[in-house]
């Protein structure tokens, strides 16, 4: 018999805001956090907008242990104090817990700085790379939560936040843990922002997924942490079950390093390994959270792959991408956006695609475009896709419409 397992605490930072609460309304709303850069000088830049936490607990100096770390570490630390109060857990969790963060940049800001510094001939602070490889968040986070266990952390491009939701999972359903973190997080760095500057990618009016005129996304930044368990731990202890992980599916196709292949089929493949995982059928799926970037070739490959994997409901089927609310969040893209399905399942409401106005000739995908649309979803499925062909799938349901 397979074990289950269920997520019993969730956090999550987003431009929309610090906190489950904030980024529930701001869905529901249908509001974008998506507004002009202010962490660093954008002048020059053909781009000028992106999604940035405001949070100024984040934002303003830090003192003690805390000014030595990362921007990234504040939002992930911020986002696991949010799970950690919501599992009521404190410390109680398995002293072998283990942690699986999924982050493309890391430390980036703090490292971005150093290397500055040195080259205008200064002699940088040790500090500002105390964080900047990617595995020190993660454990910064297991000495904050006074576990033991292993680290493992996934750089797997955009797919890299729902990866380490499928290892949590996988490491709870196989039996070699009882319970596990997961995370995914990411800054807004100038580093990257000006990556995609040069490749055109970042949208110069406003990100609309799947619309005809789509013109390109808006970068993000935030994070998401979950505490998951295996059912029978979290029953035991009375947790509120917040939500259960039924299904993973992961491929890599390839094709190209930044460019998706066109048909979809590694996207589809993995769509197709998380429903078969998950036990149910296409027909099963209430809503799918897209990775719905905005950008002209990433959207008609996805919209490629719902049509292969979903056949004729495909055009029945609920579709959105949350990005013009949060921005792409990279390697936290997958952690924030289950989260927010997540959210929204339990709350009956559709997240919003915003600013879609004109459908894509071929496409044929029921995509929402209203805020507030109220809905009955049991099982939702949530994709992630990333440059190098970098493809996940997440299959997630809501506690009590299964045996338990």
């Amino acid at each position: 018999m397979r074990r289950r397992a269920v997520i019993t605490g969730m956090g999550i930072l987003t431009a929309l805001g610090t906190g489950k609460e904030a980024n529930l309304s701001g869905v529901i709303e249908g509001s974008s956090g998506i507004a002009l850069i202010t962490s660093f000088d954008t002048t020059g830049y053909r781009v000028r907008t992106g999604g940035e936490v405001k949070d100024p607990e984040i934002s303003r100096p830090a003192t003690g242990k805390l000014a030595r770390h990362d921007r990234a570490t504040r939002l992930l630390l911020a986002a696991a104090a949010e799970a950690m109060a919501e599992a009521s857990v404190a410390r109680g969790l398995p002293e072998e817990t283990p942690v699986f963060a999924g982050t493309t940049l890391g430390g980036m800001i703090g490292g971005v700085a150093y290397h500055r510094a040195l080259m205008a001939g200064g002699r940088p602070r040790p500090a500002l790379i105390m964080d900047y490889l990617s595995h020190l968040q993660a454990a910064h986070l297991r000495d904050r939560l006074g576990l033991k266990g292993e680290i493992s952390t996934v750089s797997n491009a955009c797919a890299s936040g729902a990866n380490a939701i499928g290892f949590a999972f996988k490491e709870i359903q196989s039996g070699c843990a009882e319970a596990a973190i997961a995370a995914g997080y990411d800054t807004m760095c100038e580093f990257t922002y000006a990556g995609f500057n040069s490749l055109q990618a970042l949208s110069p009016t406003v990100t609309r997924p799947f619309d005809r005129d789509r013109d390109g996304l808006a970068l993000g930044e935030g994070g998401a942490v979950f505490v998951m368990e295996e059912l029978g731990r979290a029953k035991a202890r009375g947790a509120r079950i917040i939500a259960e992980v039924i299904g993973y599916g992961e491929s890599t196709d390839a094709y190209h390093i930044t460019r998706p292949d066109p048909s979809g089929a590694g996207a589809a493949r993995a769509m197709q390994m998380a429903i078969v995982d998950a036990g149910v059928d296409p027909a099963d799926i209430d809503y799918i959270n897209a990775h719905g970037t905005g950008t002209p070739p990433n959207d008609s490959m996805e919209a490629a792959a719902i049509k292969t994997v979903f056949g004729p409901h495909a055009s029945r089927v609920p579709v959105s991408s949350t990005k013009p609310m949060t921005g792409h969040l990279l390697g936290g893209a997958g952690a924030v956006e289950a989260a927010i399905s997540i959210m929204a399942m339990n709350a009956g409401v559709l997240p919003p695609n915003l600013n879609y106005r004109t459908p894509e000739p071929g496409f044929n995908l029921n995509v929402i475009d209203r805020p507030g649309e109220r809905a009955v979803i049991k099982t939702i499925l949530s994709n992630s896709f990333g440059f190098g062909g970098a493809n996940a799938a997440l299959v997630i349901r809501r506690y009590g419409d299964h045996a338990s």
